[in-house]
């Protein structure tokens, strides 16, 4: 995943674009940058790895010797960002957020197209802003550039544009990702997370629309593409991606997770003696849980963070679950005999979560039954970088319905997504068996969805029902 802001002020904006980047840490683990532009000095950038330490620590010495009154910052589980690009729009730097799935096929266009050249990351692979800065240079424009990238893209793709004119900030052509605006006198702002700026003075201005293409000055915003009408926003951003003060299309992270929670437990029949989150995403949901089922939230283990901050997690997937084992510390006397409903925002590989409940028997725990605060993921996520997964397999679920097949069953997907059939109650039995829970009940699709409050049409839910 990612998250991005950007700062255009009559005034210089470094300390702004620090913090207000600072605020996305959440939405990344490996790499962060920053870029600024002045009219004395024009533009400077750092780029830092934040994979053993967090943003502010590594940036702290740039932000004392950088100047601007302009600037864009980014935090990526992915490829390094801001990149500065020259070419026939002028010299720009570039930031985006999205997955490009049909790489291959742009690449091939491009070099058909002239002699471009791409430099590969680490891993082999095409830097994806690279390759967005290479599409909008096919244009005459900015302007008409980004419009061709969001057109032939196929995935997800909101970009971030500083020229010395002005910040050009494009939400994706869906508007999976969100892209809210801040104004304060002499500045305006462009954030992925609504509430990175309100401590730095902003007040909110708007959210982008879909497809729109805005440009950002310090004297205020323009929309100079304006947006679609379709929308499908990312509903896993409400359940788990969001940081709890934001609020996309309106609707607040932690009311929607309070919400997901007493829908849960109105649909539940069990009298468990506590009920808890994991730490920190299950948190607001089993909050709602506990404050409509009228049993006592508790907090039976507690995640220590002083020294192991969410960026200072391994790639390798093995000791990504010892880590996040390892941050977890029990209260014994709130776990020793006691029945526990736990709720966690989802259930991936499964994991962590069965060495959660492992974890919470050898302390003693009587039951411990989950409630995850989505339904089952059934799809890969093919529209943002939300996982490492490289497989659909890496899935628990995906992993049963194998096993299923290879009992001589034909697993048709469409029966596995509706939890008013037999193959969903098996298949959620199953998992239940195999991850050692005393009970096991996911949220059911309807449910969360109105716990959103938005229509269904305008929502994605690829990774639960396929629905694109």
């Amino acid at each position: 995943m990612g998250g991005f802001f950007g700062v255009a002020a009559k005034e210089d904006c470094v300390f702004d674009l620090f913090f207000g980047t600072d605020y996305h840490s959440h939405l990344g683990t490996r790499r962060a940058g920053m870029a600024v532009y002045s009219r004395e000095s024009g533009y400077n950038r750092a780029i830092h790895n934040i994979e053993n330490a967090p943003f502010r620590t590594k940036f702290d010495k740039d932000v004392n010797e950088m100047n601007g009154s302009m600037g864009i910052g980014c935090i990526s589980d992915y490829e390094p960002q801001p990149l500065m690009v020259r070419s026939h729009h002028g010299t720009y730097a570039i930031s985006t957020v999205g997955k490009v799935n049909n790489t291959g096929a742009i690449l091939k266009d491009l070099f058909d197209r002239g002699h471009s050249h791409f430099l590969e990351m680490s891993g082999g692979e095409i830097n994806a802003t690279e390759l967005v800065a290479a599409i909008v240079n096919q244009k005459d424009n900015l302007v008409e550039g980004i419009k061709y990238a969001q057109e032939i893209i196929d995935g997800s793709m909101t970009i971030l544009i500083m020229t010395p004119k002005g910040i050009y900030a494009a939400r994706d052509r869906l508007g999976r990702t969100p892209v809210a605006v801040g104004k304060k006198e002499g500045a305006y702002c462009v954030s992925f997370e609504s509430f990175a700026y309100l401590n730095l003075g902003y007040v909110e201005e708007r959210e982008l629309g879909p497809g729109e293409i805005a440009v950002i000055t310090p004297e205020g915003i323009q929309t100079l593409a304006n947006p679609g009408k379709d929308m499908k926003i990312c509903t896993f951003l409400w359940v788990y991606y969001g940081y709890p003060s934001s609020s996309y299309e309106g609707i607040s992270v932690e009311k929607m997770r309070y919400n997901c929670g007493a829908l849960l437990a109105q649909r539940d029949d069990v009298r468990p003696d506590i009920v808890a989150g994991v730490p920190d995403s299950g948190t607001a949901h089993a909050i709602g849980y506990a404050n409509r089922s009228g049993i006592p939230f508790s907090r039976p283990f507690i995640k220590y963070t002083p020294t192991w901050p969410r960026s200072f997690m391994p790639t390798i997937q093995t000791q990504r679950n010892l880590i996040a084992k390892m941050k977890l510390i029990p209260v014994h006397d709130l776990i020793q005999d006691q029945s526990l409903l736990l709720i966690d925002d989802s259930i991936v590989r499964g994991t962590q979560l069965r060495e959660t409940t492992e974890f919470l028997y050898h302390s003693g725990a009587r039951e411990v039954h989950i409630r995850p605060a989505c339904p089952p993921l059934l799809y890969g996520c093919k529209y943002l970088n939300f996982s490492r997964s490289s497989s659909e397999m890496d899935l628990i679920t995906r992993r049963i319905l194998k096993e299923m097949e290879e009992e001589g069953r034909k697993i048709d997907l469409k029966n596995y997504v509706d939890p008013d059939t037999p193959e969903y109650e098996e298949m959620v039995g199953r998992i239940c068996k195999q991850l050692n829970f005393t009970s096991l009940r996911f949220h059911r699709l309807d449910d969360m969805i109105a716990s959103v409050g938005i229509e269904r049409e305008k929502l994605c839910t690829y990774c639960w029902d396929g629905r694109e």
